[in-house]
């Protein structure tokens, strides 16, 4: 992996569920690479699939909040990058 870019932040966790509010920055897309990092987090995954309103979409952009399901427990405020 090359260079990491800003792309949101997490705004809220749903730890039953395991999903990831993502308040975004720029535009991030299904099938890209992301980290996401804290003060005691640092995971790394694929964009398997985001919603909207409870509703799947491809892509969302630069203002949108996204649900993503994550592989483990983040926090609130944690910065998410995409990784190119």
């Amino acid at each position: 992996m090359g260079e990491k870019i800003p792309i949101g932040k997490i705004t809220h966790y749903f730890s039953k569920i395991n999903v990831a509010v993502i308040e975004l920055s720029g535009e991030l897309k299904t099938g890209e690479n992301i980290s996401i990092e804290g003060a005691t987090t640092n995971i790394q995954q694929k964009v398997d699939s985001m919603q909207i309103s409870h509703k799947t979409v491809p892509s969302a952009g630069k203002g949108e909040s996204i649900g993503l399901k994550v592989a483990d427990r983040v926090r609130e405020g944690d910065d998410v990058y995409i990784e190119k």
